[in-house]
């Protein structure tokens, strides 16, 4: 049980690491398309829950295999 928890915790380490990254990537390119900033910031929020979404369901399915 506590293997499940550790890596769960690490898949939420990396997987906000990832989302911010993604979400300053994402932001600071699409920024210079558009005219004002709610909709770079509205994909950027897209693009940075996407990324942990998929980190943590790659740990999960980890974690699942290490059970």
């Amino acid at each position: 049980m506590t293997t499940i928890y550790l890596l769960l915790i690490i898949g939420i380490m990396f997987g906000s690491l990832g989302a911010a990254c993604a979400w300053l990537i994402t932001y600071k390119e699409w920024e210079h398309h558009y005219p004002s900033p709610e909709i770079p910031k509205k994909m950027a929020w897209e693009t940075a829950i996407f990324t942990f979404c998929f980190f943590m369901g790659l740990m999960v399915i980890v974690a699942i295999m290490f059970r």
